[in-house]
């Protein structure tokens, strides 16, 4: 039922087995990927381990989530390339209407680094418009630290934008963006802890 996805494995490869029906097992490594690792499918799992790390090249989205049941993504890392993104993470298209109050969209130990291994940048670094989603231990960071550190070197201007509703985030950390840390949209959400520290 899982594809694994070992180092070397490119975008096209990643969405063939998605395609297929499998689900993700990322071993530890860092992926270039060229274009939006694409989740369609209901259920799907994504995993990593050793938090494998997604490294979007020429400004794309690193992955982008339907707007379905069940979705997990879990050990994930997101780090900012070079060039601009104008988003990292995508959970629903913009518009999503759908409700997934019984079988919700999770993301657990999902982080999101915009710097500090090197310059990078994205406008905004994720973004949830699927309703009902939970976030669980997710820390968005815009380096104040490390390599590649600078107001405008690692720009970033958003990290989180909340559209859909009824949206739980248990352990949300978001710090240093050059506008919002967070913007939140969506009607009936909670956080259960949320940390932040100010750009300074």
């Amino acid at each position: 039922e899982f594809h694994v996805v070992k180092q070397g494995a490119t975008a096209a490869d990643i969405n063939a087995a998605l395609a297929q029906g499998l689900n993700l097992l990322f071993t530890p490594g860092i992926y270039h990927v060229d274009r939006p690792i694409e989740i369609t499918r209901a259920n799907t799992v994504v995993l990593g381990i050793g938090y494998a790390t997604l490294i979007p090249d020429g400004g794309v989205t690193a992955m982008k989530v339907a707007d379905v049941d069940g979705v997990r993504i879990a050990g994930i890392l997101i780090d900012a390339g070079p060039q601009n993104s104008e988003k990292l993470l995508e959970v629903g298209p913009e518009g999503a209407a759908a409700r997934h109050a019984g079988n919700p969209i999770s993301l657990q130990d999902v982080f999101i680094r915009i710097g500090g291994a090197g310059a990078g940048k994205a406008t905004t670094s994720m973004v949830i418009n699927s309703n009902d989603t939970l976030i669980d231990h997710t820390w968005v960071w815009r380096a104040d630290h490390g390599d590649g550190v600078g107001w405008e070197t690692n720009r970033a201007d958003y990290g989180v934008r909340v559209n859909g509703d009824d949206v739980l985030a248990t352990g949300l950390f978001v710090e240093h963006f050059n506008k919002y840390d967070v913007e939140w949209n969506g009607e009936r959400g909670r956080t259960i802890f949320f940390q932040n520290e100010k750009a300074y």
